[in-house]
């Protein structure tokens, strides 16, 4: 684990607890205090398990009397009423931390699981799927380590790692030669990749050296050129609202990636459940 990503961990964690404890768990307060409990949890359906430094933080920060033993591993494909994992400790901590530890699991399972649909899709292809930054706020980090699980790939983390040229910053600059040019400049080594919309932009932006082209809501006879123009050139990035329906084909003509927005902010939540006994 990075450092970088244990941080956001702890960090997540954190905020978790602080926004659903608040001043204090009062319900929890209904149990004696020297309780001591076990519980499980299961999934109802089918995914593809996902968080679970997550959820040891959770109950770790909520009480370190509380020993979780795992049965699935990160990664795992499990099946419908599958047991996850297993609790003993004080029966108001496991209480107490039961609602933020699954929110993370079954957020972050939700995740990987939409991801390897989507990547099972394109096996067949040598395309790679990449996430995006529509991202749930303050779980950036999160989301883009379940998306590795699902078999899918990362853009850019944030603003701060590539460039990423669009219409905008294009209209700004005065040209996309001009664009790419100070993006070389500015941060020697950083991957720069340009949006653009037609054939037309494409080749200024293969003739202004840009790493990636990404080509955005090309059809499938635009992206098959696209291919041809650049080929030993650049890589190129088919986006614009792609779907299950479309992703098939696209993968087909040859693109290097496809960015997909749906892998991180269009993913269902797994429908989980803890066990508990006194």
């Amino acid at each position: 684990m990075t450092h970088t990503l244990h941080s956001a961990i702890l960090q997540n964690v954190k905020t978790a607890l602080e926004e659903d404890i608040g001043s204090g768990d009062i319900t929890a307060q209904l149990i004696a205090e020297d309780a001591q409990a076990k519980a499980h949890v299961i999934t109802r359906e089918r995914c593809v398990v996902c968080g679970i430094d997550w959820v040891n933080e959770v109950f770790k920060q909520v009480d370190k009397n509380i020993h979780i033993e795992w049965h699935v591993s990160e990664g795992d494909t499990v099946q419908p009423n599958t047991r996850l994992f297993s609790l003993a400790g004080p029966a108001r901590g496991l209480l107490t931390g039961e609602r933020a530890a699954l929110n993370f699991l079954q957020t972050l399972s939700g995740t990987a699981t939409i991801c390897k649909e989507y990547a099972s899709m394109v096996s067949h292809t040598s395309v790679k799927l990449l996430d995006t930054r529509k991202t749930i706020p303050g779980l950036r980090q999160a989301q883009k380590y379940a998306v590795t699980f699902g078999g899918c790939y990362n853009h850019r983390i944030g603003l701060y790692d590539a460039f990423l040229i669009k219409e905008n910053h294009i209209m700004a600059c005065g040209s996309i030669k001009r664009a790419v040019e100070m993006a070389h400049t500015i941060a020697p080594g950083k991957p720069v990749e340009v949006e653009v919309e037609s054939l037309k932009e494409l080749e200024e932006a293969l003739n202004a050296k840009a790493d990636i082209i990404m080509l955005d809501n090309f059809d499938n006879d635009a992206l098959v050129r696209s291919v041809d123009m650049a080929a030993g050139i650049a890589k190129l990035e088919a986006s614009g609202g792609i779907n299950k329906t479309t992703l098939t084909a696209i993968a087909e003509t040859g693109v290097d990636y496809i960015s997909i927005g749906a892998l991180t902010k269009d993913c269902k939540a797994i429908d989980l459940s803890m066990r508990f006994s006194l």
